[in-house]
């Protein structure tokens, strides 16, 4: 990443002002040299990274999605850089539900009338009549229309529980297509009802009501349906539904399947392990793309924070996370989170995500631990507050303006908040429109996508933006160095009394030199 030397010299200033109290509070020996620190993201190791991962993607079919080679080559780059910067890393396997949608689906009716049904694509770029259901089996069948148990016309508020018991299928004929109707419970019960009684494939349309007539856009939860399943509107599903007899011919492409997947999780081998600060950034994107900014970005910048501090020893325990299948529901940092002991969950006294740190038509964002614009989502954890003002004031510092974002929970911080870690971080926007208070803060344009690539094959190296990637770096490296040197941090501190580490360190002296191993 070259960066301008004007805009170098301001980061390294910001950088520097901010890691100046930390020099003249402890030990020279122990502190960083806050200009080595700025000098050092000036190299070009974040877009290096962010090549590596163009780089993955290109030989792996265009994606990096958790339970892809792309993402496994993924994981094994990170780990490798890691532990060449004297990192012990624990590579953490999970399982979790796998869905791909091969190629677009195909809907006809052949009887009584002859009738094609527009798809929606898999890649979602428009709303077809009908789309394959997330966790729908694959199958190519040609069948027979049944209706299970239809509310026509619907009632006035929802009701329906079409398929949503057994015994609606007494009468069903094996073989046939499964007509329902959504309603009141889960699209899993519906169609795992169904295959019990020998379904053939599941159409279920929406439920009619205001609000409940376009095209279903569902999802299973679980992949063990293995027939097709499809959603469609109401207006198809009304259609379907009469007269009696109708054939329909239904074709889906997809994988559905438990795979397992990986988080990479680093702890540098100084610092006091009972005050550790983690930070962390998904490392999966999704089977749509590269995710080169999507979360490549944030988790480049944090591999290279890494890689900077690695060697310098620290007064707190730095941890850096990279997680999987973030993209799926966070479903990495939520498996993390809750194998913690609460031993273990109170030694962690804050958490920093970057999810998207370079955004095209960027912003700064930063996320809102104290709700102090009063709306949306609540103030983080206690402590939360403080990661804010650090961040402003690193901004504030380069003169460069910034905005809050809540933690709305689309991201990995979700898990940690939920526990009562204190939690900040830094965005640059998604799929979101710029408002033109913000154009007039950032530039960029207004009424367009923070990135218009977002979950799209473009999300490229060419979807990075220098300067937001130049920026934010600065503002981690500045956050990571502040809370691994400070006294103070955000979360309760839980390290025993100075008297009971010391007679802890005798008694495990004790133990090893006595040949009592544990």
């Amino acid at each position: 990443m070259r960066i301008p030397v004007s805009r170098r010299a301001g980061v390294a200033t910001a950088i520097a002002a901010l890691l100046l109290p930390l020099a003249l509070a402890g030990p020279a020996s122990a502190d960083p040299d806050p200009s080595a620190l700025a000098r050092s993201i000036s190299a070009p190791g974040v877009k290096q990274h962010l090549q590596k991962l163009q780089a993955i993607a290109n030989a792996n079919g265009g994606t990096r999605a958790a339970g892809t080679p792309g993402f496994d080559a993924s994981r094994d780059y990170v780990a490798g850089q890691l532990k060449k910067a004297g990192y012990k890393v624990t590579i953490q396997p999970f399982e979790f539900p796998f869905f791909q949608e091969h190629s677009t689906a195909t809907m006809q009716q052949t009887s009584p009338d002859a009738k094609t049904y527009a798809p929606t694509p898999p890649d979602g770029s428009s709303v077809g009549e009908f789309a394959t259901m997330t966790y729908s089996g694959a199958g190519d069948v040609t069948a027979t229309v049944q209706n299970v148990d239809l509310v026509l016309p619907p009632a006035p508020t929802p009701s329906s529980t079409s398929g949503c018991e057994a015994s609606d299928f007494a009468s069903f004929a094996p073989g046939n297509i499964a007509l329902l109707q959504r309603g009141t419970c889960d699209f899993q019960v519906k169609a795992d009802n169904a295959q019990a009684a020998g379904a053939a494939g599941v159409i279920v349309f929406n439920e009619g009501q205001p609000g409940r007539t376009e095209t279903l856009q569902g999802r299973l939860t679980t992949p063990t349906v293995t027939i097709p399943v499809v959603g469609v509107s109401f207006a198809v599903g009304e259609d379907l539904a009469s007269p009696a007899g109708t054939v329909v011919h239904l074709k889906t492409d997809t994988t559905s399947e438990m795979r397992t997947t990986y988080n990479v999780i680093a702890d540098s081998k100084w610092g006091d392990p009972n005050r550790v600060v983690q930070l962390g950034a998904h490392l999966d994107s999704v089977l749509a793309g590269p995710g080169i900014n999507d979360n490549g970005s944030g988790s480049a910048a944090i591999l290279e924070t890494a890689r900077t501090l690695g060697k310098i020893p620290t007064r707190n325990k730095l941890r850096f996370s990279f997680w999987s299948a973030e993209e799926l529901g966070l479903l990495g940092s939520d498996h993390y989170v809750a194998n913690l002991s609460p031993a273990d969950a109170a030694k962690i006294k804050l958490y920093l995500n970057f999810d998207m740190v370079a955004s095209p038509n960027y912003a700064f964002k930063i996320y809102d631990g104290d709700d102090s614009d009063a709306t949306g989502s609540p103030a983080g954890p206690p402590g939360s507050d403080e990661i804010e003002k650090l961040f402003a004031k690193y901004f504030d510092t380069l003169r460069q303006g910034h905005v809050g974002t809540d933690f709305d929970g689309r991201s990995d911080y979700g898990p940690f908040i939920a526990v009562g870690i204190p939690s900040g971080g830094l965005f640059t926007g998604a799929e979101g429109t710029k408002t033109p208070e913000e154009q007039a803060l950032f530039g960029g344009t207004a009424g367009e996508a923070y990135d218009g690539c977002y979950h799209q094959a473009c999300d490229t190296i060419a979807n990075i933006d220098d300067k937001a990637l130049a920026l934010n770096t600065g503002a981690i490296v500045t956050a990571a160095v502040v809370y691994a040197f400070s006294r103070d941090l955000p979360g309760p501190d839980v390290r025993p009394a100075p008297a009971a580490r010391t007679a802890a360190a005798r008694t495990a002296g004790a133990q090893v030199h006595g040949g009592t191993a544990r």
